[in-house]
C-alpha cells in the first residue's frame, strides 16, 4: 500500500528506510512498508489525526499527569499533542533511531523546547536503568519496518514499565488485534496492573490502557471528563469510548 502524496525525502539507516510523503496539506512518515507511521497536519500539529492515537489519549479521563514518558516517537504527533494542550507537564522520549528523531525536527514540526527531553536509545535498556516512579505515564509506541516491536508484550518489559511509573500512574500501548493471543504479556499486565482496559480501533489496532490503581470514576463521570477533553483536543472522544471496556482473559 502506497502512502498518499508525493514522496519529498528519503534515508536510510541500520534499520531501514525513512520516508517522508506530503500531499499539500498533510505530512505522512512511513518505514518502508507502505503502512502510515504519523500523519500530521501542517497547520495544525498538535491535532491527532489516526484512530489509534485518539484512543490511546483516552487515559487522560483517568490522569492527569507532570511527567511523561513516550517510547517511541514515529513523527511525534502524540508528543506534540501532550506538548500543545498540556503546557505543565515534561515529557521523556526514548526513540531508537537518531535518523526519526532527525526527520521529527525537519519535518513534523517536533517541539524544540526544554520541557521535551529526547534520549536515542533502546526502550528496553532506558527502562532497566531508568529511576523508579518518575512517571506518571507511559505511551508505548514501538514500531519499526517489521511491525511491532515484539518486547513491548514481554512480561519482563511490562514489570519495568510498572516500575517506571508513579503510584497512581498508567501504561498505555499500541497493540494490533492479532496481539489478544500474546497470553503471557497480557496475563502480565493483568498481574501489575489491576485496572486494565482496551479499545479496539477500526482498522486493525488494539489500544491497551493499565493502570496501577484501580479507577473509581463512573460512566458519567468519564462522559463528562470526555466532553471537556474533547474540547480540549480538538476531535470527539466519544466514539473512543463507547469501544472502551474492561479486559479479562
Amino acid at each position: 500500500m502506497a502512502l498518499p502524496g508525493k514522496e519529498i525525502y528519503r534515508t536510510f539507516d541500520e534499520h531501514g528506510p525513512i520516508q517522508v510523503f506530503d500531499d499539500g496539506n498533510k505530512r505522512y512518515l512511513g518505514f518502508g512498508s507502505g503502512d502510515e507511521q504519523s500523519c500530521l497536519m501542517k497547520t495544525e500539529p498538535q491535532l491527532l489525526l489516526h484512530e489509534y492515537a485518539r484512543s490511546m489519549m483516552l487515559v487522560l479521563l483517568f490522569h492527569t499527569p507532570k511527567n511523561v514518558t513516550f517510547l517511541g516517537l514515529g513523527g511525534g504527533s502524540l508528543v506534540s499533542s501532550i506538548y500543545h494542550h498540556f503546557p505543565s507537564t515534561y515529557l521523556q522520549v526514548i526513540e531508537l533511531r537518531q535518523a526519526v528523531v532527525d526527520t521529527a525536527y525537519r519535518f513534523f514540526q517536533l517541539p524544540r523546547d526544554e520541557r521535551v527531553d529526547i534520549q536515542v536509545k533502546d526502550a528496553g535498556r532506558y527502562l532497566r536503568k531508568a529511576k523508579p516512579g518518575s512517571s506518571d505515564l507511559i505511551f508505548c509506541d514501538l514500531y519499526g519496518p517489521e511491525g511491532l516491536d515484539e518486547q513491548q508484550l514481554e512480561p519482563a518489559f511490562i514489570e519495568r514499565c510498572h516500575d517506571l511509573l508513579s503510584d497512581d500512574g498508567w501504561l498505555v500501548l499500541n497493540c494490533w488485534q492479532n496481539h489478544r493471543g500474546e497470553a503471557e504479556g497480557l496475563r502480565s499486565i493483568m498481574d501489575w496492573f489491576p485496572e486494565t482496559k482496551v479499545c479496539t480501533v477500526p482498522g486493525g489496532n488494539w489500544t491497551i490502557l493499565a493502570g496501577k490503581r484501580p479507577s473509581q470514576l463512573s460512566q458519567k463521570k468519564l462522559e463528562d471528563r470526555a466532553k471537556s477533553l474533547s474540547e480540549t483536543l480538538g476531535f470527539s472522544l466519544f466514539s473512543q469510548l463507547k469501544r472502551l471496556e474492561d479486559y479479562s482473559f
